[in-house]
């Protein structure tokens, strides 16, 4: 069976409510959906989630405790990353839980798609799922273009675990990807961690931890990957990325120079925009529109009324989100 997966706890609640609308009206309010939990914090994603019997919460406590074993041995190995996430205030594990989204290698679909919960979905995504015929990983984004948020360039390790031409080509954003069950079974990942100890573990990117061990993991074990942004034609090809500031909207889905997009992503956005949006605080975004437009298909009576000029997400911001965040991924 094939299915679409997220992540999420009670935090990014107004995400996830639009993210699963929008695979409802684009895909069908019979595609199964699993939500993987990212911590216990999950009262209201589960009342959400009991509404809906296309959706399940995953609840395999073994599957989970043997990706956060995994994810802390991952991290051990590394020289550097503690004294990192400690200066950019992080007590333990920098965003544990975040690795939670690799349990669908263990999950209820022989093949799946994952999505980030900041993400909603434009157009059918049989295209993806028909890639998995060929490849062990499907994905449809531009992170090839900043591996700088995938691996440590400045190591030198870097180039001698992996090939220039498959650091340019292979890294993928971890927000939208597919993939099949049982491709990381126990005795392949400790042959990760025995290779990270061998030193490999440098050139992972603690600051995200789990979009640099996602590639690593299907880097190293030799996984196929495949890229609909390096394979298109040019012509037929969408952004994807709430940094893009051309899309145009028409019946509540975005188009890129009249193709629909695959999906958004609102990438940088913290949730708690998206909250306090909800909750009536009149801020603008990118796109903010289709958002409200999924996350209140169901309940539109409870969808905030606006009447005063929208005030951007931050205080007289001297460039566009769209213009900081490309600044700062230097992706489109």
């Amino acid at each position: 069976m094939d299915g679409i997966c997220t992540l999420a706890n009670d935090r990014v609640y107004d995400q996830l409510v639009a993210l699963l609308n929008s695979i409802e009206v684009i895909s069908g309010e019979n595609t199964p959906v699993c939500v993987y939990p990212y911590d216990d914090n999950l009262d209201r994603i589960t009342a959400e989630i009991a509404q809906r019997p296309n959706v399940q919460l995953y609840d395999d406590q073994v599957s989970m405790a043997s990706w956060d074993e995994f994810a802390r041995r991952v991290w051990d190995t590394h020289p550097s990353a503690r004294e990192r996430w400690q200066r950019a205030g992080s007590t333990g594990y920098h965003r544990f839980g975040t690795h939670r989204r690799y349990c669908a290698f263990d999950g209820p679909f022989e093949r799946f798609l994952y999505m980030d919960a900041d993400t909603l979905l434009m157009n059918s995504v049989e295209f993806v799922f028909k890639k998995l015929h060929d490849y062990h990983c499907v994905v449809y984004d531009f992170q090839h273009k900043d591996p700088t948020h995938v691996y440590e360039v400045s190591s030198p390790k870097l180039l001698e675990v992996f090939e220039e031409e498959r650091v340019e080509k292979q890294i993928f954003c971890s927000g939208f990807y597919a993939s099949k069950k049982g491709l990381f079974p126990q005795d392949k990942r400790e042959k990760l961690i025995a290779q990270l100890l061998a030193g490999d573990a440098e050139i992972l990117y603690p600051m995200a931890p789990d979009q640099t061990l996602v590639n690593y993991m299907m880097m190293k074990s030799g996984a196929s990957i495949y890229n609909f942004a390096l394979e298109l034609p040019k012509e037929q090809r969408t952004g994807c990325c709430v940094t893009s500031s051309h899309f145009q909207a028409k019946d509540h889905i975005l188009y890129d120079q009249e193709k629909p997009l695959t999906y958004i992503h609102y990438i940088g956005l913290s949730s708690q925009v998206f909250s306090q949006v909800c909750n009536g605080k009149n801020l603008d975004f990118p796109y903010r529109d289709i958002f409200l437009h999924y996350r209140y298909l169901k309940e539109p009576e409870k969808r905030p009324q606006f009447t005063s000029k929208p005030q951007w997400y931050e205080q007289s911001p001297p460039l566009s989100l769209g213009e900081r965040i490309l600044k700062k991924l230097r992706i489109n």
